[in-house]
């Protein structure tokens, strides 16, 4: 079993009978949704299951598990995902799949936020690693670039993986990769953000997740984020 897999079946033992349970997008996500399938099947356990993506969606098809639509849907129980990086107070960077409003729904709605990561992902300040994708509305791209470099920040469009045209999102937006010359703190690059029109949605998650389960060499550790959606 490798790490990916040890993290994610460390996560099922979270589900609980007649959860509702969010899916994210990704290796890990995949491998939950098929410990989360396999230990239902088992357990002959009544789960519901809300996908972040087709992909997630698919893969949950693919296993028989029961799905419902994010438009059938108040609350879940649990949402179980991935991130690309992690800060000691538990802001999250997502979105290099780029699927973030359905993403920071499922974060926003759920009781427990779930962020499964290897070691790797650890960072001091969001940002660090990767670029921070904003999406935009496309009439406004323009406009919302202006005021990101007003801010101190450069951003890019994002371009296909064969660069040869630009990166849509399943609702329609384009998607400003963005990098921070000075970086702010995680509640102020929140709050900017969150501030400029045209923005659809961005991959800072801050106060969103409950709980990080970090995998490093088969060992699953755990930082507790039980004031962090206050």
């Amino acid at each position: 079993m490798n790490d990916k897999q040890k993290v994610a079946q460390a996560a099922v033992e979270y589900v609980k009978d007649g959860m509702v349970v969010g899916l994210g997008t990704g290796s890990t996500a995949n491998y939950f949704i098929e410990a989360l399938a396999l230990c239902v099947k088992e357990k002959q356990w009544s789960i519901k299951v809300v996908s972040s993506s087709t992909v997630s969606l698919i893969k949950a098809q693919e296993y028989g598990l029961q799905l419902v639509g994010l438009d059938q849907l108040s609350q879940l129980d649990l949402y179980v995902d991935g991130a690309d990086e992690v800060t000691p107070d538990l802001t999250l960077l997502k979105g290099r799949g780029y699927d973030l409003v359905k993403e920071k729904l499922l974060a926003k709605a759920c009781k427990r936020f779930l962020v499964l990561v290897d070691q790797s992902k650890q960072v001091e300040t969001i940002g660090e690693k990767f670029p921070v994708p904003i999406e935009v509305i496309p009439f406004a791209w323009q406009m919302v670039k202006e005021s990101l470099r007003q801010i101190g920040a450069d951003s890019e469009l994002r371009q296909t993986a064969s660069k040869d045209g630009l990166v849509i999102t399943s609702h329609g937006s384009l998607v400003l990769d963005t990098r921070f010359q000075d970086s702010p703190g995680t509640k102020e690059l929140n709050d900017r953000l969150n501030a400029i029109p045209g923005v659809v949605e961005h991959g800072v998650f801050y106060k969103l997740a409950s709980d990080v389960l970090i995998v490093d060499e088969g060992k699953v550790s755990v930082l507790s984020g039980a004031d962090s959606r206050r």
